[in-house]
């Protein structure tokens, strides 16, 4: 079973954000993360504060602008004050760049796509 964030609707600027189905953590952005919508994800990322890991998908995010970099290093942090993760899925070039210039990409578990984020995550609770 694939599990995917693809085919919801994206309308340019506006950041929408959906929980995938009964997956705990498992958080799809659809839009830019830019400082006008910033306050939208923090408050995503407050509800998933139960889940050890949460998995943001950013498939369908054209681009991140400073401040949405700086809510996704902020979620880090705070996640890992507590002794949980933050993994990303879809990392388009432009975004992964990004964490490169900045020497962010080594914070974020990285992954492809949600279902290899599953099942790594998976082996490493079991292992």
């Amino acid at each position: 079973m694939a599990v995917s964030c693809e085919n919801a609707p994206m309308i340019v600027d506006l950041l929408t954000i959906e929980r995938l189905g009964d997956l705990n953590g498992v958080v799809c952005l659809h839009g830019p993360l830019t400082i006008e919508n910033v306050r939208l994800f923090q408050n995503a990322i407050r509800r998933e504060e139960k889940a050890d890991t949460v998995i943001l998908d950013l498939t369908e995010v054209p681009y991140i602008d400073s401040s949405g970099l700086g809510s996704l290093v902020s979620a880090y942090i705070s996640r890992q004050k507590m002794g949980r993760r933050v993994a990303l899925t879809g990392v388009n070039e432009r975004i992964f760049h990004l964490f490169e210039v900045t020497r962010t990409d080594s914070l974020f578990l990285i992954f492809d796509t949600v279902d290899h984020a599953l099942q790594a995550l998976r082996g490493r609770a079991q292992a």
